[in-house]
C-alpha cells in the first residue's frame, strides 16, 4: 500500500488547488508576480471553494524553469523537472538510475531541435519512490492533461511549446508510441498506468506550436 501513497498525495494537492483556483504559472512568461497572478488567478468552482478562498490566501504557484539546458515544465500539473537525455528503455538498471535526477529522454528519439520526429519522455508514477529518488513520481498526474494543454519543454536555452493532441492507454508491451513515424515534430509523454504498476502505460502526445 506505501506505493500508493505518492498517488494519493499528489490527488489530494491538486484536488486542493482546483478547489481554491489556483493554478500554477511559468514565472518567464510574465515580467513581475502580479502579471503572473492577474493570469492564472481564477474563480472557485464550488460556493464552498469561494469562502476558503477568503480566509486562505490563494496566490498562483510559480515555476522557474529548473534548467533551460534540457528540463520540462507542464503548468496545468506542476510539473518542473531535469530531462536526463540519451536513456536505454530497454535497460531497467540505466533507466532507474536515470530517473533519480529526472524525467528520462529514450534514446533513439527525436532531440526538441529536431526538423521532425518524436522527442519521447518517460518517468515512472509511484512505482518504488523511495528508491528512485526526488523525481520518481514525477508523472503522477499526467492524466489529468487534456486536449488543448500546454506542454514547456527547455532545451539549449530555448521553450519548445507543445500542445496536447491525444491522450491514450496502452498495453505495456505495445512499443508503437516510441517507434511510430512522424511527419512533424511531436511529444510523447509517458508513465505507468494504472500508477504503481507496470500493467499498461498512459501515453500523451503534444504537437509543436512555438519555439521562443
Amino acid at each position: 500500500m506505501i506505493t500508493w501513497g505518492p498517488v494519493a498525495l499528489s490527488e489530494i494537492a491538486y484536488q486542493w488547488h482546483k478547489l481554491l483556483g489556483q493554478t500554477y504559472c511559468l514565472r518567464q512568461l510574465s515580467v513581475n508576480t502580479s502579471d503572473c497572478q492577474n493570469i492564472v488567478v481564477t474563480e472557485p468552482p464550488s460556493a464552498f471553494g469561494k469562502l476558503l478562498k477568503q480566509v486562505v490566501p490563494v496566490n498562483p504557484i510559480l515555476l522557474e524553469p529548473v534548467n533551460k539546458d534540457f528540463a520540462v515544465v507542464i503548468e496545468k500539473i506542476g510539473v518542473n523537472s531535469p530531462v536526463i537525455a540519451g536513456v536505454p528503455v530497454t535497460d531497467p538498471t540505466a533507466y532507474n538510475e536515470a530517473l533519480k535526477s529526472g524525467v528520462a529522454q529514450a534514446a533513439g528519439s527525436a532531440l526538441p531541435s529536431d526538423p521532425r520526429g518524436n522527442v519521447y519522455l518517460f518517468a515512472h508514477s509511484s512505482l518504488n519512490f523511495w528508491q528512485l529518488g526526488q523525481y520518481a513520481t514525477v508523472f503522477n498526474l499526467l492524466g489529468k492533461l487534456s486536449a488543448g494543454d500546454k506542454v514547456h519543454l527547455f532545451y539549449q536555452n530555448q521553450d519548445y511549446v507543445y500542445q496536447v493532441v491525444n491522450r491514450e492507454v496502452v498495453a505495456g508491451f505495445n512499443t508503437y508510441p516510441l517507434e511510430r513515424r512522424t511527419i512533424e515534430p511531436i511529444l510523447t509523454l509517458q508513465t505507468c498506468d494504472p500508477p504503481g504498476t507496470t500493467i499498461n502505460r498512459l501515453v500523451v502526445t503534444a504537437k509543436l506550436i512555438q519555439v521562443v
